[in-house]
């Protein structure tokens, strides 16, 4: 087989191929590398060749004696805010540009053990702030769609990996939308599981209340096949629940489900975008599902919320970066106030500082009731009014976000960037699980369709992304 003929594959299909010896692990291994070597997508910020080499040869010795794991050979990518031992975790940025973790992150444990191969750690917008994949001290990744185009963020170059067939699969992380949006422009599926549903020990923080670990894969059975694997308590993330009972196999049948669609989630939505999604929609009820209007009030409110607390618990997170302990240092300092400002300065990139200034000021004395205690409170109004809509619903279906992916450089005003979020920064305050499927196209890119649904309810909303799935229009571009 040639390079093409192996990385075009599903997680599915490669596993089928390892197993009959059609293809052995090192030439899926190679293949991807290959790949890497020849792109220009700047997806990988490093690429674990000589490391994946190796779990790639113990794999076929693994298959060679009956040994398989749900990923046994199977490439995976790691977003690189997600630790990995002995091979460098910089979040992208210049503040941990050297950064070697002692220990890899539990999901990373899992894969492994589950006989994966990790093949490189992607590029993300700096400590996953972003939308764009533009804030990367590793340079902005280029969509395989249209290399003038963002990948989407924070999660772009898993995205995009996944997309270019550089991976079967990769590993993200969703704060705000940060696996949904990425997916949606690159034309993949992305999972944010529910919160607590995935260990987070090992991810490096951004907002600890709202992060969330989840895979991107190119279809809906094999992002359910990651996530069986990375999925179930961990005793060092005590936030961590029991893994929740799923289904071995989505058939796609959604007759007699209640596809909620609220008249929030299409405002602002391009025409081409909401074309789309009004097929989505069409196409369910041709497969039998019964759709409902709703309406959730306090949605126009989740944006303001999101980024009062994720701002707050990000200043909190970053902190630890002052140039002492660990990370990069400015070179010359009068005393240790000046050596914090001057690190600080010097290593974080603009919208992280943005965002530390954002959060310090929630919290200071004089506004924190004012901004901080009243989002804390709408939080709990927003979840109480998705748990209400949900209780008359399998799903909620939306657009996953409200226009296809931008051109490199184009989005300059970040309150307007940060508006591309506002389909899906409510899902994370909610808490709740959220699948984004490529379906159709708009001005000749992906547009995505998000499914949301019950707490702990992966499986019921991959069954109904797996029903709406649609290959031949807009899925990956391998």
């Amino acid at each position: 087989m040639n390079v093409n003929d192996i990385t075009e594959m599903t997680i599915a299909e490669l596993s089928a191929a390892l197993k009959s010896r059609k293809v052995s692990a090192v030439e899926a291994t190679r293949a991807c590398v290959d790949k890497i070597k020849n792109s220009t997508l700047n997806n990988y910020i490093t690429v674990c060749e000589t490391e994946a080499e190796s779990a790639a040869r113990a794999a076929d010795e693994a298959i060679a004696r009956g040994e398989i794991g749900a990923l046994t050979g199977v490439p995976v990518a790691v977003k690189d805010n997600i630790s990995t031992k002995n091979i460098k975790t910089t979040c992208a940025s210049a503040f941990l540009q050297n950064y070697v973790p002692p220990f890899d992150a539990t999901v990373v444990e899992k894969l492994k053990k589950a006989g994966a191969v990790i093949i490189g750690k992607t590029n993300l917008d700096e400590f996953a702030m972003g939308s764009t994949n533009e804030n990367s001290a590793f340079g902005a990744v280029k969509n395989v769609r249209d290399v003038a185009r963002v990948p989407g963020g924070s999660s772009g170059g898993s995205a995009n990996a996944v997309a270019a067939c550089e991976a079967f699969a990769a590993l993200g992380s969703d704060t705000g939308g940060s696996i949904r949006q990425p997916a949606s422009y690159c034309g993949v599926v992305g999972l944010k599981p529910t919160y607590s549903a995935v260990s987070r020990y090992g991810l490096i923080a951004f907002a600890s209340s709202l992060d969330q670990i989840g895979p991107l894969a190119r279809t809906a059975a094999d992002a359910l096949t990651v996530f069986k694997v990375i999925s179930g308590r961990d005793a060092r993330d005590t936030t961590s629940s029991d893994a929740p009972s799923l289904g071995s196999v989505l058939d796609g049948n959604i007759a007699g489900k209640t596809i909620g669609v609220a008249e929030q989630f299409l405002s602002g939505a391009e025409s081409g975008v909401a074309a789309q999604f009004d097929k989505a929609i069409a196409a369910a009820q041709k497969k039998g599902a019964r759709i409902k209007k709703i309406s959730l009030r306090s949605f126009d409110a989740a944006l303001a919320v999101y980024y009062v607390l994720s701002s707050a618990e990000a200043a909190s997170n970053l902190s630890r970066y002052d140039g002492v302990k660990y990370g990069m240092r400015a070179k010359s300092f009068t005393d240790v106030a000046d050596l914090y400002a001057k690190s600080r300065t010097e290593f974080f990139g603009d919208e992280v500082k943005r965002r530390i200034m954002i959060g310090n000021y929630v919290l200071s004395s004089g506004y924190y009731d004012a901004y901080y205690l009243k989002a804390s409170k709408v939080r709990t109004v927003i979840k109480r009014e998705f748990d209400q809509a949900l209780s008359a619903c399998d799903c909620i279906l939306g657009p996953t976000a409200p226009t296809v992916a931008p051109e490199i450089g184009a989005q300059t005003d970040p309150a307007k960037t940060y508006l591309s979020d506002i389909y899906t920064v409510p899902v994370n305050i909610a808490g709740l699980p959220a699948v984004s499927v490529p379906f159709g196209e708009a001005d000749g890119m992906p547009v995505g369709v998000q499914a949301i649904g019950k707490a702990f309810d992966e499986g019921g909303i991959l069954n109904i992304a797996s029903a709406l799935e649609d290959s031949a229009k807009g899925g990956a571009a391998c």
